[in-house]
Protein backbone atom coordinates (compact mmCIF):
# COMPACT_ATOMS: atom_id res chain seq x y z
CA UNK A 1 0.00 0.00 0.00
CA UNK A 2 1.23 3.50 -0.85
CA UNK A 3 0.34 6.63 1.12
CA UNK A 4 0.70 9.60 -1.21
CA UNK A 5 3.08 12.29 0.05
CA UNK A 6 2.30 15.76 -1.27
CA UNK A 7 2.82 17.73 1.92
CA UNK A 8 -0.65 17.08 3.36
CA UNK A 9 -0.76 17.71 7.09
CA UNK A 10 -2.25 14.39 8.14
CA UNK A 11 0.26 12.02 6.52
CA UNK A 12 1.91 11.23 9.86
CA UNK A 13 -1.36 10.29 11.52
CA UNK A 14 -2.35 8.08 8.57
CA UNK A 15 1.03 6.33 8.76
CA UNK A 16 0.56 5.84 12.51
CA UNK A 17 -2.90 4.36 11.91
CA UNK A 18 -1.48 1.88 9.40
CA UNK A 19 1.34 0.96 11.78
CA UNK A 20 -1.14 0.41 14.58
CA UNK A 21 -3.06 -1.99 12.33
CA UNK A 22 0.13 -3.81 11.35
CA UNK A 23 -0.23 -2.73 7.72
CA UNK A 24 2.82 -2.32 5.54
CA UNK A 25 2.67 1.09 3.88
CA UNK A 26 5.16 3.11 1.85
CA UNK A 27 5.03 6.91 1.83
CA UNK A 28 5.88 8.22 -1.62
CA UNK A 29 5.18 10.73 -4.38
CA UNK A 30 7.26 8.81 -6.95
CA UNK A 31 5.12 8.06 -10.05
CA UNK A 32 6.90 4.70 -10.51
CA UNK A 33 6.05 3.64 -6.94
CA UNK A 34 2.44 4.81 -7.32
CA UNK A 35 2.10 2.87 -10.59
CA UNK A 36 3.07 -0.39 -8.84
CA UNK A 37 0.91 0.08 -5.72
CA UNK A 38 -1.70 -2.54 -4.82
CA UNK A 39 -3.61 0.07 -2.75
CA UNK A 40 -3.33 3.86 -2.58
CA UNK A 41 -4.30 6.22 0.24
CA UNK A 42 -4.57 9.91 -0.62
CA UNK A 43 -4.57 11.96 2.61
CA UNK A 44 -5.27 15.65 2.73
CA UNK A 45 -5.54 18.79 4.82
CA UNK A 46 -5.77 22.25 3.25
CA UNK A 47 -7.29 23.80 0.14
CA UNK A 48 -8.42 22.12 -3.09
CA UNK A 49 -6.46 24.40 -5.44
CA UNK A 50 -3.21 24.07 -3.47
CA UNK A 51 -3.52 20.29 -3.37
CA UNK A 52 -4.03 20.02 -7.13
CA UNK A 53 -0.95 22.16 -7.75
CA UNK A 54 1.15 19.94 -5.48
CA UNK A 55 0.12 16.64 -7.02
CA UNK A 56 0.74 17.68 -10.63
CA UNK A 57 4.05 15.80 -10.75
CA UNK A 58 2.40 12.43 -10.11
CA UNK A 59 -1.20 13.15 -11.17
CA UNK A 60 -0.99 11.07 -14.36
CA UNK A 61 0.38 8.01 -12.52
CA UNK A 62 -2.30 8.30 -9.84
CA UNK A 63 -5.20 8.64 -12.30
CA UNK A 64 -3.87 5.81 -14.49
CA UNK A 65 -3.54 3.47 -11.50
CA UNK A 66 -7.03 4.29 -10.22
CA UNK A 67 -8.66 3.93 -13.64
CA UNK A 68 -6.76 0.65 -14.04
CA UNK A 69 -8.48 -0.80 -10.98
CA UNK A 70 -6.10 -0.05 -8.10
CA UNK A 71 -8.21 0.62 -4.97
CA UNK A 72 -7.89 4.26 -3.92
CA UNK A 73 -8.99 5.82 -0.63
CA UNK A 74 -9.10 9.61 -0.31
CA UNK A 75 -9.31 11.16 3.17
CA UNK A 76 -10.82 14.63 3.81
CA UNK A 77 -9.24 16.93 1.18
CA UNK A 78 -7.97 13.71 -0.42
CA UNK A 79 -11.63 12.78 -0.96
CA UNK A 80 -12.55 16.19 -2.36
CA UNK A 81 -9.90 16.21 -5.08
CA UNK A 82 -11.20 12.87 -6.38
CA UNK A 83 -14.11 14.81 -7.91
CA UNK A 84 -14.22 16.64 -11.23
CA UNK A 85 -13.84 20.17 -9.83
CA UNK A 86 -13.78 22.26 -6.69
CA UNK A 87 -14.79 25.86 -5.92
CA UNK A 88 -12.40 26.79 -3.11
CA UNK A 89 -10.55 30.01 -4.08
CA UNK A 90 -11.99 29.81 -7.59
CA UNK A 91 -12.81 26.89 -9.88
CA UNK A 92 -10.14 24.18 -10.02
CA UNK A 93 -10.20 20.89 -11.90
CA UNK A 94 -9.89 17.81 -9.70
CA UNK A 95 -8.77 14.29 -10.58
CA UNK A 96 -12.11 13.45 -12.21
CA UNK A 97 -12.30 9.98 -10.66
CA UNK A 98 -15.78 10.45 -9.14
CA UNK A 99 -18.49 12.35 -11.04
CA UNK A 100 -19.48 15.53 -9.23
CA UNK A 101 -17.97 18.61 -7.66
CA UNK A 102 -17.05 20.12 -4.30
CA UNK A 103 -18.79 23.27 -3.08
CA UNK A 104 -18.84 25.35 0.10
CA UNK A 105 -21.35 24.13 2.68
CA UNK A 106 -24.28 26.55 2.54
CA UNK A 107 -27.06 27.22 5.03
CA UNK A 108 -25.13 26.50 8.23
CA UNK A 109 -24.32 28.80 11.12
CA UNK A 110 -20.65 27.97 11.69
CA UNK A 111 -17.84 26.80 9.43
CA UNK A 112 -15.74 24.77 9.45
CA UNK A 113 -17.90 21.79 10.28
CA UNK A 114 -15.70 20.36 13.02
CA UNK A 115 -16.15 17.55 15.50
CA UNK A 116 -17.87 14.20 15.89
CA UNK A 117 -20.98 13.43 13.85
CA UNK A 118 -23.27 10.45 13.56
CA UNK A 119 -23.17 8.61 10.23
CA UNK A 120 -26.23 7.52 8.25
CA UNK A 121 -26.04 4.65 5.77
CA UNK A 122 -26.45 5.47 2.07
CA UNK A 123 -25.80 3.41 -1.08
CA UNK A 124 -23.95 0.10 -0.86
CA UNK A 125 -20.30 -0.13 -1.88
CA UNK A 126 -17.32 -2.44 -1.37
CA UNK A 127 -16.65 -1.02 2.11
CA UNK A 128 -20.26 -0.80 3.30
CA UNK A 129 -19.78 -3.36 6.08
CA UNK A 130 -16.93 -1.30 7.55
CA UNK A 131 -18.94 1.93 7.30
CA UNK A 132 -21.89 0.27 9.01
CA UNK A 133 -19.67 -0.33 12.06
CA UNK A 134 -18.70 3.35 12.23
CA UNK A 135 -21.46 5.13 14.15
CA UNK A 136 -19.61 8.41 14.74
CA UNK A 137 -16.68 9.97 12.87
CA UNK A 138 -14.51 13.07 13.21
CA UNK A 139 -14.89 15.87 10.62
CA UNK A 140 -13.04 19.12 9.86
CA UNK A 141 -14.14 20.81 6.61
CA UNK A 142 -15.99 23.73 5.03
CA UNK A 143 -16.65 22.21 1.59
CA UNK A 144 -18.74 19.19 0.64
CA UNK A 145 -19.23 16.83 -2.28
CA UNK A 146 -22.19 17.42 -4.58
CA UNK A 147 -22.83 14.24 -6.55
CA UNK A 148 -25.30 11.52 -7.49
CA UNK A 149 -26.86 9.82 -4.46
CA UNK A 150 -25.94 6.45 -5.98
CA UNK A 151 -22.32 7.34 -5.22
CA UNK A 152 -22.85 8.31 -1.57
CA UNK A 153 -22.24 5.44 0.85
CA UNK A 154 -22.83 7.42 4.06
CA UNK A 155 -24.08 10.85 5.12
CA UNK A 156 -23.93 12.96 8.23
CA UNK A 157 -26.14 15.82 9.33
CA UNK A 158 -24.73 19.21 10.28
CA UNK A 159 -26.93 22.15 11.29
CA UNK A 160 -29.79 20.84 9.15
CA UNK A 161 -27.64 20.10 6.07
CA UNK A 162 -27.19 16.52 4.82
CA UNK A 163 -23.51 16.12 4.00
CA UNK A 164 -21.95 13.25 2.02
CA UNK A 165 -19.52 11.56 4.42
CA UNK A 166 -18.36 8.76 2.11
CA UNK A 167 -18.40 8.66 -1.69
CA UNK A 168 -17.73 5.51 -3.69
CA UNK A 169 -17.36 4.92 -7.41
CA UNK A 170 -16.14 1.45 -8.34
CA UNK A 171 -12.68 0.98 -6.81
CA UNK A 172 -12.53 4.66 -5.72
CA UNK A 173 -13.51 5.60 -2.15
CA UNK A 174 -13.51 9.00 -0.48
CA UNK A 175 -14.13 9.72 3.21
CA UNK A 176 -14.82 13.32 4.20
CA UNK A 177 -14.09 12.42 7.81
CA UNK A 178 -10.70 11.42 9.22
CA UNK A 179 -10.55 7.67 9.80
CA UNK A 180 -7.21 8.09 11.51
CA UNK A 181 -8.89 10.32 14.13
CA UNK A 182 -12.16 8.40 14.40
CA UNK A 183 -11.19 5.76 16.96
CA UNK A 184 -11.34 2.01 16.51
CA UNK A 185 -14.22 2.21 14.04
CA UNK A 186 -12.23 4.57 11.84
CA UNK A 187 -9.24 2.24 11.94
CA UNK A 188 -11.60 -0.54 10.91
CA UNK A 189 -12.30 1.30 7.65
CA UNK A 190 -8.59 1.50 6.84
CA UNK A 191 -8.24 -2.21 7.68
CA UNK A 192 -11.20 -3.12 5.47
CA UNK A 193 -9.72 -1.06 2.62
CA UNK A 194 -6.39 -2.89 3.01
CA UNK A 195 -8.22 -6.22 2.82
CA UNK A 196 -10.31 -5.46 -0.27
CA UNK A 197 -10.20 -8.33 -2.78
Amino acid sequence: MVIIDYGAGNIGSVVNACNRLGLRATVSSDPAVIAKADRIILPGVGAFRDAMRKIDVFKEALVTAAKGGTPLLGICLGMQILFERGYEFGVTDGLGLIPGEVRRIEGVGILPHMGWNRLERGADCGLSDAFAKTTYAYFVHSYMAVCDEANIATYCGYDGVRIPAVAAFGNIYGCQFHQEKSGEAGLGIIKAFAELA
